[in-house]
């Protein structure tokens, strides 16, 4: 469809770009315009009248109304009325007014009319960024049903959203949206935006369009993958195949195994040359030493900001925090980004420009362990392929459970004991500074009674810049550490036991369930305590016994749709007034269908 430039300027101020989008601003209200020959109760309806007396009191103006459409006098009243309100009401004068008459023994009356200069329609009403008739005029102009089969929508689906635009009188009588309007505008919700996540999606030739059988080296494990790492090292098989470079997200749950992916992408890559960027040095070295352990022949390099600069030409596999942006990195034709929600787009894009040769890419890989709905995972795969770890290799066995003041006594106990069995303990607390609007003590409060009761305490949080350290010392030396949220991700504590988590209701669930995924790392017993100071968290409750992170996700919007808001969820779906990602799975499956996706 051909805009004009006012017509532009206005889908601009509106902040949408098609026609699809247009049809999804929904009108609020309707005002039914049509002349009614008798009086509608409760409703607001159009008198055609003639003024007869115009009465100014120092608050009000009262008219005298002579409806010829009802036959009856009608009293309208206009409270605090604005200047150019008088010269609306011209004595003698015939218009029509719109506004809900009330009749009490036998006397009318219509308080804050309006005048209205045309009859005849039934008009909707929009909150957008344009005033309303300016918004109307542009639904005539711009939504029609050519213009949407255009977009490519059904049939069905137009009918329905033009109703909502253009309503006849059956429309008007019902009181609740139809389900068949509610499906329509959540398939033309997820199309448009799937459409245009489609259509962001840029195809460039690969660096290389090979792939070695990953069976021999599998072979060599001492463990067997399971079958959910296997589905996601077959479609990067099949990715490195193919001429045209790839992009592929891989979300595996916490201790899924994503690391044995990644090594085996590598592997399948050689003779080629992978670069793997992680976010800390500490998740860089410890693929580094799993890729030494599992890839015995590949030639690896480690590079951090501390690492010397070398020849990185003689390198198989080069793995490294973002210091790898400020080297000059040799051609590779894979590139994987492990927790790539931690870089920006800016820093996977430098990355890929680096080892790119002109128009030839490599294919590119990206590792996160924030497990996301399905439905969100199919709504994704329209600008990016997906594959989901949903399996662990061997079920943690870790018990959850909801604490309050009074089991402070036996968690005591339990820490004691666990410190004997030369176990350690995480105590995560939600503040670092004492903050008189919480009721909760902070890290700075607590770590006192901590460290006169206990020996070998760490403390650490997000603005520490030694938190590195003191975690890697914690993992060699320490009996309890002290932490806020940022250890959520990455190092490996083989020798965590126990998680206690303070003020957990006011975490989001994925947050929970990655602190829970901390502990048993190696097949300990674990222990995840949630202390909260409410009596009751169905959330809560809900979470101590689901245990996969992709069913996390799920309820984290079952009660974000309860309007359970919290921080620490991201708001995913946001983007979306129709949608919901907890039930619309089967729209999604539609969408994806008729987009040929």
């Amino acid at each position: 469809m051909h805009l004009t430039k006012e017509q532009e300027a206005k889908f601009k101020k509106l902040g949408i770009s098609s026609v699809i989008e247009l049809a999804l601003q929904v009108p609020h209200s309707y005002e039914d315009y049509r002349i009614h020959e008798k009086l509608l109760p409760q409703k607001a309806q159009l008198i055609d009248a003639t003024i007869e007396s115009v009465y100014k009191a120092p608050n009000s103006i009262q008219i005298t109304f002579f409806a010829h459409n009802l036959g009856h006098t009608v009293q309208g009243v206009l409270f605090r009325p604005k200047p150019y309100m008088l010269h609306q009401f011209q004595v003698g004068a015939r218009d029509y007014y719109y506004g809900i008459i009330d009749c009490k023994q036998g006397h009318c009356s219509m308080s804050m009319p309006k005048k209205v200069s045309k009859a005849g329609a039934i008009v909707p009403k929009y909150k957008t960024a344009l005033r309303s008739d300016v918004m109307q005029r542009l639904v005539q102009n711009c939504l029609t049903r050519e213009n949407l089969l255009v977009e490519k929508l059904s049939e069905d689906v137009v009918a329905e959203l033009l109703k909502l635009h253009f309503p006849n009188d059956e429309f008007l009588q019902g009181k609740e949206m139809s389900e068949k309007t509610l499906w329509a505008l959540k398939y033309a919700e997820l199309f448009s935006y799937m459409k245009m996540l489609a259509g962001k999606r840029r195809y460039f030739k690969a660096l290389s369009s090979q792939a070695k059988e990953y069976a021999p080296w599998s072979r060599t494990l001492p463990f067997t993958l399971t079958d959910a790492q296997i589905k996601a090292i077959e479609d990067i098989r099949q990715d490195m195949h193919k001429d045209v470079a790839a992009k592929r997200m891989v979300v595996g749950d916490v201790g899924s195994g994503k690391t044995m992916v990644i090594l085996a992408a590598a592997y399948m890559n050689m003779p080629n040359r992978s670069v793997l960027m992680a976010p800390t040095t500490i998740l860089a070295n410890q693929l580094f030493e799993e890729a030494h352990k599992y890839l015995p022949r590949a030639k690896i390099a480690l590079v951090t900001n501390k690492t010397k600069k070398t020849d990185l030409s003689q390198y198989d596999f080069i793995i490294g925090t973002h210091a790898l942006l400020y080297r000059e990195l040799p051609q590779a034709s894979l590139i994987m980004v492990d927790e790539q929600h931690r870089f920006g787009t800016a820093q996977r894009n430098m990355l890929e420009k680096l080892v790119a040769q002109q128009e030839l890419k490599p294919h590119f890989i990206q590792f996160s362990a924030t497990p996301i709905p399905r439905t969100q995972a199919m709504i994704e795969s329209a600008h990016i392929d997906v594959s989901l770890i949903t399996t662990t290799p061997f079920s943690k066995d870790i018990d959850s459970k909801v604490i309050h003041k009074n089991d402070f006594k036996s968690l005591l106990l339990h820490v004691k004991a666990e410190i004997a069995k030369n176990n350690q303990v995480l105590l995560v607390y939600p503040l670092v500074e004492q903050s008189e609007a919480f009721d909760y003590q902070s890290i700075d409060e607590a770590r006192g009674y901590w460290e006169k009761n206990f020996g070998n305490v760490y403390v650490t949080h997000g603005k520490d810049k030694d938190k590195e350290r003191v975690l890697l010392d914690f993992r060699e030396y320490g009996d309890i550490l002290i932490a806020t949220t940022v250890v959520e991700v990455g190092i490996s504590l083989p020798r965590l036991s126990t998680v206690v988590i303070v003020g957990a209701e006011r975490l989001g669930l994925s947050t929970l369930h990655q602190l829970r995924g901390r502990v048993s790392r190696t097949g300990l017993k674990g222990y995840c305590y949630l202390y909260t100071n409410k009596s009751k968290s169905e959330r809560l409750d809900e979470f101590i016994y689901t245990k996969s992170g992709f069913d996390i996700a799920n309820l984290d919007l079952k009660f974000r749709k309860s309007g359970d808001l919290l921080k620490g969820i991201s708001q995913s779906g946001s983007q979306f007034k129709w949608v919901d990602f907890a039930e619309d799975e089967n729209i999604v499956k539609e969408v994806k269908k008729d987009l040929g996706i």
